[in-house]
């Protein structure tokens, strides 16, 4: 018998897995009514992501030859739809990632991804901010703000991220409190990622949901870049309460584009002494078919469950954690 056989009990009372179970309802209800059409893509996948901050899991079946790769994000199979003419999709799932585990994280998570053709930044952050107010009510009923992601920076850390100096950004994370080493060996990407979260980020969506829409061009990801400044990817992030919930792009469809961004992450993984994915073949042949227009999000339920439920740990609302499964 397990030492931990006595722990089998849920994390989250009753009351709680019943109000999960009725806000994706009205998750559905929310998506139905727009005649967005609900689908299911594998848990499992040939290609792990090049993304140098997620960390995929591997699995090796018996009696399947080559390793597959638990998803952390539906998005490549989704996009492959769109481009077969699949219209707005939306999927309600559970994701996989590694090295994530602390008050807002579990290394299993449940998301919320859609996909809106033809949708502007703004229709979608509209949109999600319906549904967040839907979901999170009564935490997010104020009417949403929106800032640039220059403006949020200049804002909390009186600097301009799109041209300040590596040094500068170093001096800003050493006044938030990061370690001396942490901060001399970081590249100017890394070092706005860890300011977003250790001094922008805890700042926002107090009191109201916060859009931070508009991330340098080097952080566009999977994103188009602004036609009307280069610096800056059609990308946003959605924080209420400081939380991160919500990630969303204007796709990018051009297949050479994203091959050149996905092999320069091959690149930086590798600088890194991690494993160097090969690229997902059948997503970048999706994208040279061709791709329709549309802009697409991922939300995070657990921590909007988080927000709307008062609580200040994930594991609050969740059936059962990583420690507990």
């Amino acid at each position: 018998m397990s030492g931990d056989s006595g722990d089998w009990r849920p994390g989250a009372t009753l009351a709680t897995l019943r109000l999960r179970a009725r806000r994706l309802e009205a998750a559905r209800g929310f998506f139905a009514a727009r005649g967005v059409l609900e689908v299911d893509t594998p848990a499992l996948v040939r290609c792990a992501v090049t993304d140098v901050h997620i960390h995929a899991a591997t699995v090796q079946l018996a009696g399947v030859p080559q390793p597959l790769h638990l998803h952390t994000s539906p998005e490549y199979a989704m996009k492959r739809l769109l481009a077969a003419g699949s219209g707005d999709i939306y999927q309600i799932c559970h994701v996989m990632r590694g090295e994530e585990r602390g008050r807002l994280h579990n290394p299993e998570f449940t998301l919320i991804e859609w996909y809106r053709l033809g949708a502007s930044i703004d229709a979608l952050m509209d949109e999600v901010e319906a549904l967040v107010r839907l979901l999170a009510a009564p935490a997010a009923a104020a009417p949403a703000a929106r800032m640039s992601y220059q403006r949020a920076f200049e804002r909390v850390l009186g600097l301009d991220p799109l041209t300040a100096s590596e040094s500068a950004l170093r001096a800003a994370a050493a006044r938030a409190g990061l370690e001396a080493g942490t901060v001399a060996s970081g590249e100017r990407d890394d070092l706005l990622d860890l300011l977003m979260g250790i001094a922008v980020g805890p700042q926002l969506g107090r009191g109201a949901m916060c859009f931070v829409h508009r991330y340098p061009a080097s952080q566009a990801a999977l994103a188009r870049l602004d036609p009307d400044d280069a610096r800056v990817a059609l990308r946003f992030e959605l924080y209420l309460e400081g939380v991160e919930l919500a990630n969303g792009f204007v796709e990018l469809g051009d297949a050479a584009e994203q091959r050149a961004r996905f092999e320069a992450e091959r690149r930086a993984r590798a600088a890194r002494g991690l494993a160097a994915p090969p690229l997902d073949e059948r997503l970048l042949a999706a994208l040279a078919h061709g791709l329709p227009a549309c802009a697409g999000v991922a939300l995070g339920f657990d921590r909007l469950l988080m927000l709307a439920t008062g609580t200040r740990d994930i594991a609050a609302v969740m059936p059962f954690t990583i420690d507990r499964a």
